[in-house]
């Protein structure tokens, strides 16, 4: 068999989703060591040996280890970091160091989707004011840390007021600058309770945390639903899933992958999460995704999709092959002779068409909005 790299995306989520076959276990077992450490302290620098060169890639795997932190976030964190670190005596400088360090984050796994978004979100967002030109520079690099460490709280703070007639990307400045204390996954989980009603099946499809906030908040709400868990083969990811609602008494079966056309009819609806949403309208995820929504739009099911903003990217493939590999390994759990090939993609792309909804920090859009949105995103 072929022996090629895993990605680092997909050995960073079997260390945090407790995957549970032999080569994965022995990455968990491995990282435990690393995660003892928490997440630095936005001061924590200060009271770092000077002497210590700054790694941006060094600070980015620390806060990736959290386990409630998305890595997307991770990067953001760390992009901050540089700012608060840097010894740039100018903004072109210092503009140059961010950029140079947002190209190695996005180097450090070039698959993977929510990192190349988030950086590039990043960089828009913190750069974007011109009133930093007409200020001198100690002010200027305060003020772009005070920008920077905000926007590093889009993943789990955004404002509590309505949108309105606001752009997306009003909204977001909004929402970053009033810095209130409603997270991101919170807001998206209460745009969803509308759609979940007593006595619905809901199939999810491998681990998202936005997911699972949604199915936590229709619990708390005394709402009456059973959710079919796809097994999330090789990985397994719907095996936490399933744990995760047991602990919440949601009445909750587990469904190998084989069996979704199987089960479908039962089923009233499916919610998934995105590691990427394309200016199509349409998404990345888990292996598996695009074949269920399949299934679901045979039968005529909704096919919900939730997923922060910083998943936005401005990508646009036509077909499966445009998507940039991304591989994990496959364990059958018994050997697999040399001469035969094993399909190890991690992901696969969903168009638009089979796709109803996008639950969203910036709203509850449709498919095809996605890209006006992705306009004003980067505009």
């Amino acid at each position: 068999m072929e022996n090629r790299k895993t990605s680092a995306y997909y050995e960073n989520r079997a260390v945090q989703f407790g995957v549970v076959s032999s080569e994965w276990l022995a990455q968990a077992q491995s990282a435990t060591v690393h995660q003892a450490h928490p997440p630095p302290h936005h001061h924590d620098h200060d009271n770092k040996n000077d002497d210590k060169p700054f790694s941006v890639i060094d600070e980015f795997d620390t806060w990736r280890k959290h386990p409630d932190l998305a890595e997307a976030v991770a990067a953001i964190r760390a992009l901050a970091a540089v700012i608060r670190s840097s010894k740039a005596t100018t903004m072109m400088q210092l503009e140059i160091q961010l950029k140079n360090a947002s190209d190695s984050l996005k180097c450090w796994d070039t698959t993977s989707i929510s990192l190349t978004a988030a950086c590039d979100l990043f960089m828009r967002y913190v750069t974007r004011t011109s009133a930093l030109e007409y200020e001198d520079f100690n002010s200027a690099k305060s003020r772009l840390l005070e920008r920077a460490e905000k926007f590093g709280e889009i993943s789990f703070k955004v404002s509590r007021s309505t949108r309105t007639c606001q752009t997306s990307f009003q909204f977001l400045t909004h929402t970053i600058d009033s810095f209130s204390a409603s997270q991101a996954r919170n807001i998206i989980a209460m745009l969803t309770q509308d759609f979940i009603f007593d006595g619905c099946t809901i199939l999810v499809h491998g681990f998202s945390r936005v997911v699972l906030q949604a199915l936590k908040l229709a619990a708390q709400n005394s709402k009456l639903f059973r959710v079919f868990c796809t097994e999330g083969r090789p990985d397994r990811t719907g095996l936490r899933l399933s744990n995760e609602l047991a602990k919440l008494d949601v009445p909750v079966k587990l469904v190998i992958d084989s069996a979704v056309a199987y089960t479908i009819d039962e089923v009233d609806m499916v919610f998934v999460g995105a590691d990427g949403v394309v200016e199509s309208g349409g998404i990345i995820n888990m292996m598996g995704t695009y074949q269920i929504a399949l299934v679901a739009k045979s039968m005529n099911k909704p096919v919900y999709v939730a997923a922060e903003s910083y998943k936005f990217a401005r990508l646009y493939p036509l077909d499966q092959k445009d998507l940039a590999p991304a591989l994990r390994p496959v364990d059958f759990g018994v050997p697999v002779p040399s001469k035969v090939e094993v399909e190890c993609s991690a992901r696969d792309y969903t168009p638009p068409q089979y796709l109803t909804l996008l639950f969203t920090d910036l709203g509850v859009l449709t498919p095809s909005v996605v890209s006006d949105e992705l306009i004003q995103l980067y505009l």
